[in-house]
């Protein structure tokens, strides 16, 4: 197995200096010179009407359709102190972080970690890399004091002066400080659009596909491969998701969570800050700021409907696993021509290779997710993205170069990019996957090389998707 990159100190501090900016929404279609006037290829935008998203799957069972009523609004409801939440958290609701276009998406338009700073009486700061009109984020320290991996979420905000918390002091971690030594990398949230079909998509699947077009992808130096956990491997500061089962991880940026469950109870604890019974332990200890029995949630046992006994958790797990996946536009920039021939240039420049259109689920125990197609538009292996998308963060297997291949269904409706949101540009998010050492590189250039019609094209059907 190809082993885990490395990446110099000072190469993951000049990574980390990219991101410290705010996200650029102008796009320049035209380019002025030689007296006149020459077209160039410009992102389209994020796509208007219908969200085409946030629905149940077609097919479920009625009681199936109640889980998924009692997952969606346990994923929108807005967590306080004695519900558990923090000492230490991004945001206090799932649906705060993933609500574009609809329920189960990603950053919306307006941040709503901005307002919640000071939300209920809190006291803290906004950090210097959160915006109004920015991406949702969280932050992770590359390295520790002493110089080890560190990797791990460093909450933006804490429950000190919020309702409930009397007596809880805690002060923001030293981002000031973090940030000059260049020392902070960012995430934003993955949508969970159709979270479900990818969950049954099976290992042999993703392994067959991966050993699949092998003549082209080594043509264009492409080597992804599954993010496996290995047994008895520790990464400081990392969550073991995996075990030691060696199967196939999927969700997340570096594909480092193996399930649906384990991705909630993750979330649960390290964004919001609420243990849980997959993660027992609160984040924070500081005894005067404990407010909530721990874990903070946990199945009831006394409830007398089944939607009632479910902890919020495996509610969070429903709903992801029966929300439906996003729906494809018709009406999208340039026309039902320009999208097929956009498609069409996806495949010739090698966009397809990594970024693997369709999957079919397996036999699974739920209808309405067996065998049935995942138009998902990604491989769900981990590639070496080389040094302009590094974030010198490992985990499980995925070194701190390598990313998952994000599925591009719904993409047309995203504001912000790459992993750390960077820009709102599918343009640049595109020409940004080449960088030295990337496996992107051949077929950015093929993409470079287009003509600048052929760009526009490639372009809208990704914004109609």
């Amino acid at each position: 197995m190809k082993s885990t990159l490395a990446v110099p100190l000072s190469l993951a501090g000049s990574v980390a200096a990219l991101f410290f900016f705010q996200v650029d929404f102008v796009s320049s279609q035209l380019s002025f010179g030689g007296g006149g006037t020459q077209f160039r290829a410009s992102d389209p935008g994020v796509r208007g009407g219908a969200a085409g998203a946030g629905g149940q799957l077609e097919g479920l069972s009625g009681t199936q359709a109640a889980f998924f009523t009692a997952g969606a609004a346990e994923f929108a409801e807005e967590d306080n102190v004695p519900d558990g939440l923090g000492p230490r958290m991004n945001l206090d609701s799932c649906g705060g972080c993933h609500i574009q276009p609809a329920l189960g998406g990603t950053s919306p338009f307006v941040n709503p970690q901005v307002a919640f700073a000071g939300k209920d009486g809190g006291t803290d700061s906004v950090p210097p890399f959160i915006y109004a009109n920015g991406p949702v984020r969280e932050a992770r320290f590359v390295l520790n004091p002493d110089g080890t991996a560190d990797g791990g979420v460093h909450a933006l905000f804490t429950i000190t002066g919020r309702a409930g918390a009397n007596g809880c002091m805690l002060a923001q971690p030293e981002f000031a400080t973090q940030l000059a030594n260049r020392n902070v990398i960012f995430r934003i949230p993955t949508p969970t659009f159709g979270a479900g079909l990818i969950e049954q998509i099976p290992d042999a699947a993703i392994a067959a596909n991966q050993f699949s077009n092998a003549f082209m992808k080594a043509a264009f130096g492409i080597n992804g491969r599954p993010n496996y956990h290995v047994a008895g491997r520790t990464i400081t500061g990392m969550t073991n998701n995996n075990g030691n089962d060696g199967t196939i991880a999927r969700f997340g940026w570096k594909a480092q969570n193996k399930s649906l469950l384990l991705f909630s109870g993750e979330a649960y604890n390290v964004e919001m800050g609420i243990s849980n019974e997959l993660f027992q332990t609160e984040r924070d200890e500081t005894a005067s700021c404990q407010f909530a029995t721990v874990p903070n949630d946990v199945i009831d046992t006394d409830a007398t409907t089944p939607t009632e006994v479910l902890s919020a958790i495996e509610k969070f797990a429903f709903f992801m696993r029966f929300l439906d996946a996003p729906q494809p536009s018709p009406d999208s920039p340039g026309g039902a021509t320009s999208i097929a021939n956009g498609r069409q240039k996806f495949v010739d420049t090698g966009c397809a290779l990594c970024h693997t259109p369709s999957f079919t689920t397996g036999n699974s125990t739920v209808a309405a997710l067996n065998g049935k197609p995942v138009n998902l538009f990604s491989d769900l292996l981990v590639h070496d993205m080389g040094v302009g998308l590094a974030d010198g963060v490992s985990q499980g297997e995925a070194g701190p170069r390598e990313f998952r291949s994000a599925p591009l269904w719904g993409v047309g409706q995203r504001i912000f990019f790459l992993h750390d949101g960077r820009t709102a540009d599918l343009l640049r998010a595109i020409q940004q996957h080449a960088s030295p050492g990337s496996e992107a590189n051949g077929v950015i250039s093929r993409f470079n090389n287009l003509r600048e019609s052929d760009k526009q094209d490639l372009l809208n059907f990704l914004r109609s998707l």
